[in-house]
């Protein structure tokens, strides 16, 4: 039982998606003596930075494209930014009322089962499409050979990572990985300032073709600014864990993210125009030596990033199969093994699969980044009208039908993006 300790509960899993550093964020069985963590707010907020910034960044530049330029980008992310910081205010308050630690817990224990368990549902597919985008970006670092590239770092490299109960041995490479999207967009930044040479001047879209064209980048804003699933436990590991402080930090995590997320698709896009690549590293000449250690550092962060998802998908695969059973933890311990190289080398298998025939990352954002919103919108905003429903009360001030209305509306715009971006992404970029 001792080997379990750590893994047993999905939630335990599940709190480092996206975020090698939230490894530092207490487990929800450890005593805490008053409640409080050992985050400090200005920690809270760095955590919260990492959760955000990841591989997804390469896509910004296109998604800028896809927007119509650099006004509609900024102006799609600024409106969006809005409705993620009060998401992510929200999980907070829902997670003190509901008292638990964890975001599919704090959806089980506010919205009931049915949420609860599409929440877990849709975080193992969220994880699932996330793993191969990962394989798809190794691949697109080596132009001639993608798919051997692909296959042997993968069985070289990702399904070793990926086998063991445990992932704590990977927090050094992770820090490693963190600092290498810093430098991708500090590369990006640069070349932009002062441009190689040989690159020719092209057509720099500045309006969108259509209304709905602006909604094609809405996938990848929501994949890539997407920390919710990570910030409960962030929140629950603060010294001081109140909602007023959470505000405080994420709002200022949120506009750090914006900033690197904007310069990197500002000067991406405006480098490269109409002709950017969806992984923009890909639109660089391949013998450029700091764009070389760019991809370098890239490759470091899906190493690594690859298998802390996985095992955050597996985690909530292997809680809805024990919930589904009924056999507690401790009973099913000695079958635990066999199962797990049976679900890790399936998963393995499923995104190599998937990742050799998919060509480019966009097309895996574009389906995950509707999921992505459910996180960010339709969940939050669930929490939010069942806590204020059930709160018993003779008469109903005007605060309280504001928040439910707020709640509401963002059920409705989760919903709506979750249904469009999934549409475009089934007859539109997965059928083409």
């Amino acid at each position: 039982y001792r080997d379990w300790e750590w893994s047993a509960d999905a939630g335990e899993r599940a709190r480092l998606l996206q975020s090698p550093s939230v490894e530092a964020v207490p487990k929800s069985g450890e005593s805490q003596g008053n409640g409080a963590g050992a985050t400090s707010a200005l920690g809270a907020v760095f955590i919260v930075v990492n959760a955000a910034l990841g591989a997804g960044l390469l896509n910004f530049p296109a998604a800028f494209n896809m927007a119509g330029g650099v006004a509609a980008g900024i102006a799609l992310q600024m409106c969006m930014l809005i409705f993620i910081i009060g998401g992510l205010v929200i999980l907070a308050y829902c997670s003190q009322a509901s008292n638990e630690r964890t975001y599919q817990e704090v959806v089980w224990a506010v919205c009931g089962k049915v949420p609860g368990v599409l929440c877990e549902v849709a975080i193992a597919v969220y994880t699932f499409g996330t793993c191969i985008a990962f394989l798809i970006i190794i691949g697109d670092q080596e132009d001639k050979n993608r798919k051997f590239t692909i296959s042997i770092t993968a069985f070289l490299l990702i399904l070793p990572l990926s086998i063991p109960k445990e992932i704590g041995f990977q927090k050094y490479a992770s820090s490693l990985s963190v600092i290498g999207t810093w430098y991708v967009t500090a590369v990006i930044i640069i070349k932009y300032i002062w441009p190689d040479k040989e690159l020719v001047p092209v057509e720099i879209p500045t309006s969108p073709s259509t209304w709905m064209a602006v909604f094609n980048a809405m996938p990848t804003i929501c994949f890539g600014f997407q920390c919710h699933v990570s910030s409960v436990p962030v929140f629950n590991s603060m010294k001081q864990p109140e909602v007023k402080t959470w505000g405080a930090v994420v709002t200022a995590a949120m506009v750090i993210a914006l900033f690197v997320y904007t310069g990197t698709g500002v000067c991406g896009f405006l480098t490269f125009g109409a002709s950017v690549d969806q992984d923009v590293l890909l639109s660089y000449p391949s013998n450029d030596i700091p764009v070389a250690l760019a991809r370098a550092f890239i490759i470091l962060c899906v190493l690594t990033s690859y298998p802390i998802l996985h095992f955050c998908g597996r985690a909530v695969l292997e809680g809805l199969w024990l919930r589904y059973t009924g056999v507690t933890v401790e009973e099913d311990v000695v079958r635990e093994r066999r199962r797990r190289l049976l679900q890790t080398i399936s998963w393995f298998l499923l995104t190599l699969l998937l990742a050799l025939f998919i060509p480019d990352i966009g097309k895996v954002i574009s389906v995950i980044g509707g999921l992505a919103a459910c996180f960010i919108f339709v969940f939050p905003g669930l929490c939010l009208i069942q806590a204020k429903l059930s709160e018993i009360q003779e008469t109903r001030a005007v605060s309280w039908w504001a928040q439910v209305g707020y709640g509401v509306f963002m059920v409705t715009l989760g919903a709506f993006i979750f249904g469009q971006t999934t549409a475009n992404a089934i007859f539109v970029d997965l059928a083409a």
